[in-house]
């Protein structure tokens, strides 16, 4: 190697040698907040169809609810545009973790396991996962449902509650909440495993067919998701929920989507909590 560099010196080539050291390294552990704001946008995973969170408009066919203005509103604050993608529940993290996204706002709840795939900013909000069941099924408790089947979007924290808490139950998974309410709706589950921001619309507009459960199968806090190791990326999130939160921009999203005025009618009780409170 020695001779290598002698030889490229006589050339005029050992600068470039050096460079090219340099370089190499640096192309390899590019900076994905660099990344973004080369391009212009951010790229951020919410779901498809889960009102208020992300659903399709019926009158433009475009993608509205309350994580895709948080995603626009942390574009803004990044200088660049918001280039939204659908995903399931299933692909939130292997999509975050492939580089395929830049962050996930999609009902993203914060748990140990999934801390240990990728990192969390600072939880948004937070809510109780419950159960749903039909209003005339004489089960009344979370414990009613031990023995139980019960229905479930496939890898989510609702999931992994069931999992925790009602050992004896038979778990029904699918690919998204919508199939598994569908589920339980035509009879082949018990009940259904839900947060509740995404499950009141099953109970508000099903015309008193289906309610909750009393009690909770645990608290969720929900957070943003951001590839493992994006360490100025992460910050940059985190900084942007802050200001948001001192500005009272997300409780004004939250109440466009869920406060009084609307089917759901859930308050946010709980403001921006650092991640590190529950873990």
């Amino acid at each position: 190697m020695k001779k290598i560099s002698q030889h490229l010196k006589q050339l005029g080539m050992g600068s470039l040698l050096v460079a090219s050291a340099w370089l190499v390294p640096a192309a390899a552990h590019a900076d994905r907040l660099d990344e973004i704001q080369e391009r212009g946008s951010l790229i951020c995973a919410t779901l498809a169809n889960n009102e208020p969170l992300a659903f399709s408009d019926p009158q433009s066919g475009q993608m509205v609810g309350f994580d895709v203005d948080m995603c626009n509103a942390i574009a803004g604050k990044l200088g660049v545009k918001m280039r939204q993608r659908s995903v399931t529940v299933e692909e939130r993290l292997p999509a975050l973790m492939h580089g395929d996204v830049d962050l996930v706002s999609a009902a993203l709840g914060y748990t140990r396991q999934r801390a240990r795939q990728i990192d969390f900013t600072a939880s948004h909000y937070q809510n109780p996962l419950k159960l749903i069941v039909f209003s005339d099924s004489g089960l009344n408790l979370v414990s009613d449902l031990d023995g139980k089947r019960i229905s479930v979007a496939r890898g989510s924290t609702p999931e992994q509650a069931v999992r925790r808490l009602l050992r004896k139950a038979t778990l029904l998974t699918f690919p998204d909440t919508p199939q598994s309410f569908l589920a339980l709706a035509q009879g082949r589950s018990d009940a259904l495993a839900i947060s509740v921001p995404s499950g009141i619309r099953f109970v508000s507009e099903s015309g008193g067919r289906f309610r909750f459960v009393e009690g909770a199968l645990a608290w969720e806090p929900t957070a943003l998701g951001v590839k493992k190791g994006e360490r100025r990326l992460l910050d940059a999130v985190n900084q942007a929920l802050a200001e948001m939160e001192t500005a009272g921009e997300i409780d004004a999203l939250w109440t466009r989507w869920f406060g009084p005025k609307t089917k759901f009618n859930i308050p946010r009780d709980k403001k921006l909590t650092p991640i590190s409170a529950f873990r």
